[in-house]
């Protein structure tokens, strides 16, 4: 019998552990064929989220899980669980139930038949989230895509079956700095997306703040795009450029009328400032890759589990 791994990022959730399994096993009847596991992955929660999945994991022996030792960050916790997953197919969902389980059967019937690497999800609305993280989110989509080229699906959710092939590739790349929606999509292999409506949360907060996900944008921009660093050196050759023009204009200025004096000092100040402002933010970005790079070269362990089961 073919096993079917389920790998579940936690972190604060200890309201919806239970009400995920409960969702899940609803759904068992659909894809009782395949042997089920579960892998839940506590980030280094400060609630009770451990002790909810320890409690599961007495009733149920197909459920596992790896508790942190601090918080890594859900990079990491997607990581330790497609490690320590050891089924034929891998699945990998939010525990708030976001991600439809419903979709779990087709998903799984898409990948088992050979036809795709893996299936995931993509929501087509965007219902109930704050109209400025909707727009930032599509304007992450746009600019991302058309700067890198790695194409990422807009609205593609974790939430994916995947073959055990496409699994061993993706734990091939052992990069620190994970974006894994852009992981998935670079490894390539035959994806498809089925798609679906926003679902709000069954209980519990969201951990994701505006600037978390502001941040996690911008990871994603420096791991799978130099256009960054082409906008700097673009930046720096309009600077340049405009650097002779005005040189070149004081000049013909000055021949021209010799008694005026030159621009002034506001004319200079405001200069200033614009070259200024231009060096910092490309010191800014040049500073960004760098810091990953010195990042990667530490070669510290993507996580630290404190307990396993």
């Amino acid at each position: 019998m073919a096993k079917l791994s389920l790998v579940v990022p936690v972190y604060n959730e200890q309201d919806t552990v239970a009400l995920f399994y409960d969702a899940i096993e609803k759904e068992r009847k659909n894809f009782s064929n395949y042997e089920l596991e579960y892998w839940y992955v506590d980030d280094g929660s400060s609630d009770k989220t451990l002790e909810r999945v320890e409690q599961l994991a007495q009733k149920d022996n197909n459920i596992h899980y790896v508790s942190f030792s601090r918080n890594f960050g859900k990079e990491s916790a997607l990581y330790a669980g497609l490690e320590h997953a050891t089924g034929d197919f891998v699945a990998v969902m939010d525990v708030d139930l976001q991600d439809p389980p419903e979709l779990l059967n087709e998903m799984l019937e898409g990948v088992s038949s050979g036809e795709w690497d893996a299936v995931g999800a993509r929501r087509t609305t965007r219902d109930g989230e704050p109209l400025i993280r909707s727009w930032f989110s599509k304007l992450f989509y746009k600019l991302i895509n058309s700067m890198s080229d790695t194409h990422i699906v807009e609205g593609a959710r974790d939430f994916r079956v995947m073959s055990r092939q496409m699994v061993d590739a993706i734990l091939s790349m052992k990069e620190y700095n994970r974006f894994s929606k852009g992981i998935f999509s670079w490894v390539g292999f035959k994806q498809k997306y089925l798609e679906y409506e926003n679902k709000d949360r069954v209980a519990g907060n969201t951990s994701w703040s505006f600037f978390g996900l502001l941040k996690y944008s911008i990871e994603g921009f420096i791991d799978f795009s130099r256009a960054p660093l082409l906008i700097v050196s673009v930046l720096g050759s309009l600077a340049f450029v405009m650097a002779i023009i005005g040189a070149v204009l004081v000049f013909v200025r000055a021949l021209i009328h010799p008694n005026v004096s030159a621009f002034g000092w506001p004319s200079l100040v405001v200069i200033m400032l614009a070259l200024g402002g231009i060096q910092l933010l490309s010191l800014g970005i040049v500073g960004r890759y760098i810091s990953n790079i010195y990042l990667e070269s530490k070669r510290r362990p993507i996580y630290i589990a404190r307990k396993v089961k």
